[in-house]
Order: C-alpha cells, then sequence, then structure tokens
C-alpha cells in the first residue's frame, strides 16, 4: 500500500513539475506580446548589399530580418550605420564619411520598401505607436563616430537623417575619444577636446551617447562631460566576463549616478570567458590562408570569405547561453537595479548564443527572466522601458538646452 501511495506522489509530483513549465512559457507569451521590445544595437545594414538577402523576407542568412523579427516578437530594433576605423587622413576621413551616408541611405531605401511591415522611427513614442499599428519600429544608431571626422556639423546632419546615437569609438581610437582595444594603447587619455565637444553638441540635439567600445578613461570622461544620461548599446559586465568592451562593478554604479542604462551584449566572447577551441582555430586559419593566397581580394571574395567564416562558426563554436546571458542581467540588476538594464544583441555583427541564434528565438530570453521570478513590470523595464527612459531625458535636456540659447 505505501509503494502504491509512493507511486501516485512521485507521479503528481512528475505532473506538477512539468506544469511548471508550462504555466511559465505561456506567462513569458503573454508578457513578451505585451510589453514593448526593443534590440538597441544590430549590425544588420551589413548585409544590405550581399547577393539575394531581403529584409522583408525570411532569410536562411543573418540573425535579422523583419519577417523573423515579428516571428521573435521584437518590436524595436537599431540598425548601426558602421564604419570601422581607419586612416585618419584627409582621404580616411572623406571614405568613412562617403560610407556612412550610403549605410544611411540604404537604411532608408529597405525600410521604404515595405510600408506595411516597418518605419524608420525618431522618437520613443514611435515605437509605441507602430506597436498598436502591428509595424516594426527601425532607428538608426552610428556605430564608431569616424565619419565626423572633426566637423561637428556633421552630427546635424546625420540626425537628420535619422540617427539617434552614436558610439563614440570602435576597435581603434579616434579623434573622439580613446577605444578600449586600440592596438597601440590610448591616445587621448580618454575624451579629447572634441570629443568633449562632441559630447555637448549631441546634449544639444538629442543624440544618445553611447559608451560601448571607449576605453574606460574615455568612459569616465563621458560622465563627468554629459549633462545627459547615457547608454552602453552592447556590452556586458566585467565581473563575470573579464573583457575591456564590459562595464567593471565601478563603472556600472557610475552609470547609476548617471541615470543610464547598459544593454546586454549576447555575443558569446563577452558573456563567458573564451574556452580553447583548437577545431575551430584551425578552420579559421585554413580559411584566411586559402583566401589571403589569392592576395588582393574584390568585394565579392570578402563576402565569401566572411560567408565561409560565418558556417565555421555556427558548426563549430562553442556558444554561451541564455542562462549566461540573464546571469548578466542578474549582475546588474544586483550591483545597481531593475532600472538600468537592457538588451542590445549585436546581431549580425558576431552576436547570438544558443537558444537565442537569431531574432525569432528573443523569446526565449523572457521565458528565462520568468523563470527566475522577473515580474511583469521588471521585464518591461528590462525589454525596452529602461532605454526609453533614457531615451525621453535625452530629449528633455536637449529641449532645455536649446531653449536657454
Amino acid at each position: 500500500m505505501r509503494a502504491i501511495v509512493t507511486i501516485i506522489v512521485l507521479s503528481a509530483l512528475s505532473v506538477s513539475c512539468g506544469d511548471s513549465e508550462s504555466v511559465i512559457v505561456k506567462k513569458a507569451d503573454k508578457i513578451h506580446e505585451a510589453v514593448l521590445t526593443v534590440d538597441t544595437h544590430t549590425d544588420t545594414p551589413l548585409r544590405f548589399n550581399r547577393p539575394g538577402f531581403d529584409i522583408g523576407k525570411w532569410n536562411d542568412e543573418g540573425c535579422v530580418d523583419f519577417p523573423r523579427m515579428k516571428a521573435g516578437g521584437l518590436n524595436a530594433v537599431f540598425f548601426a550605420v558602421y564604419v570601422g576605423q581607419g586612416p585618419r587622413t584627409e582621404e580616411g576621413n572623406a571614405n568613412a564619411y562617403n560610407r556612412a551616408v550610403n549605410m544611411y541611405e540604404a537604411v532608408h531605401a529597405n525600410v521604404n520598401k515595405y510600408p506595411e511591415m516597418a518605419e524608420i522611427a525618431l522618437t520613443p513614442g514611435d515605437a509605441y505607436r507602430l506597436k498598436k499599428e502591428g509595424k516594426l519600429a527601425i532607428y538608426i544608431g552610428m556605430e564608431n563616430g569616424y565619419p565626423l571626422a572633426k566637423d561637428l556639423s556633421r552630427i546635424e546632419e546625420f540626425y537628420n537623417q535619422g540617427m539617434r546615437y552614436i558610439t563614440l569609438s570602435h576597435s581603434g581610437n579616434n579623434d573622439i575619444c580613446d577605444s578600449s582595444s586600440d592596438r597601440n594603447g590610448p591616445e587621448h587619455g580618454g575624451l579629447s577636446e572634441f570629443g568633449k565637444e562632441v559630447v555637448a553638441e549631441m546634449n544639444r540635439l538629442g543624440v544618445i551617447v553611447d559608451v560601448s567600445h571607449i576605453s574606460d578613461a574615455s568612459f569616465f570622461d563621458v560622465i563627468e562631460t554629459s549633462k545627459a544620461p547615457v547608454i552602453a548599446s552592447h556590452s556586458s559586465v566585467r565581473a563575470l566576463c573579464e573583457s575591456p568592451r564590459n562595464l567593471s562593478d565601478e563603472m556600472l554604479l557610475a552609470l547609476k549616478e548617471n541615470g543610464g542604462v547598459i544593454q546586454i551584449c549576447i555575443l558569446s566572447s563577452y558573456l563567458v570567458p573564451s574556452a580553447p577551441n583548437p577545431e575551430l582555430d584551425a578552420k579559421y586559419a585554413e580559411i584566411r590562408a586559402r583566401y589571403e593566397a589569392m592576395g588582393e581580394l574584390t568585394d565579392d571574395q570578402r563576402r565569401q570569405m566572411s560567408g565561409e567564416l560565418s558556417v565555421a562558426r555556427r558548426q563549430l563554436a562553442k556558444l554561451a547561453t541564455v542562462s549566461d546571458a540573464v546571469d548578466h542581467i542578474d549582475h546588474v540588476v544586483q550591483v545597481i537595479g531593475i532600472d538600468h538594464v537592457g538588451i542590445g544583441t549585436d546581431f549580425d555583427g558576431g552576436g547570438g548564443i544558443e537558444g537565442v541564434r537569431t531574432v525569432d528565438e528573443m523569446k526565449n530570453i523572457t521565458i528565462e527572466l520568468v523563470r527566475r521570478g522577473y515580474s511583469k513590470k521588471d521585464i518591461e523595464k528590462i525589454w525596452g522601458g529602461n532605454f526609453m527612459r533614457v531615451f525621453r531625458e535625452v530629449e528633455r535636456v536637449a529641449s532645455t538646452l536649446q531653449n536657454n540659447i
């Protein structure tokens, strides 16, 4: 008799555990559909010139397109106008400017092809309006201030093209500030004098200052200089993964004091320490050696090499998990509170983890947040509320500065 009772109890517990996961998923579904979901950084515009890519169709390559955004329940996204750091010569600056202008035009052209699906968004309110209309909100950020050269007027020029944040630098130092990853080390010791003028002009116009990629000294200079809260559009936390691209706890505390927000990046090497992967390293070396033997590559050959590297990464890379990503969210919440964290995937620029390889799997982050006990109000803040609060405050500061002129 006791054995029968034990079997019944164990069966009940089994059903209960199954039902518990089912309840979590159903609750996450409802929350994910109800809240505004925002991804503050993707490099999808880099795919616009690739043969066969169509932003309005479901693509087998890449991470983001409009149908997959719909499938993943992502309401708003920032497309990055990215220009890699090159020589700061007259010719180099001119090339960077022209590449940026072409990319702004490409973003508008690709979005305008599908007016029934998406629109260019300019204000925080646009995302909420477009969600109600069943459309996607496409914002534009600029990754790397290199195309500005030393011309402050270009900030307003790009603002008029829809740009709403600038990541001040990328992987190398520029005229604005030091990068966190320049091979030659710091040049300015933080923000340059021109960089301080850039931050002031961004504050005046209502352009969000993005501190991802910049050096620690540059970060603290920005915090001291900016009259508006700032963002890290795609960074994670250094306490869990040592990387100069991540923010230390000291930086997080300064970010809280500033009123800003860190958008957790779901790129594996910013979430978990890299483990040796000789198989992937060997494959990368083989692909690069094969193309280097061809001499100077054409654009088509570069795209082909990039495609082969991407395939190798998908097949052989040991990716971080959704749980690893939410560990970073947990850490930010523990250190500076629920009001200062969000999500910026870096999709199409290396972002993508086990369980959220592409945008159609975004809901898995919400499921994990629900599993860990985050409320709907918490999740609403993480998925967009915190970022939109910063966005609105940046606009308010700009309005005040312009009215005081």
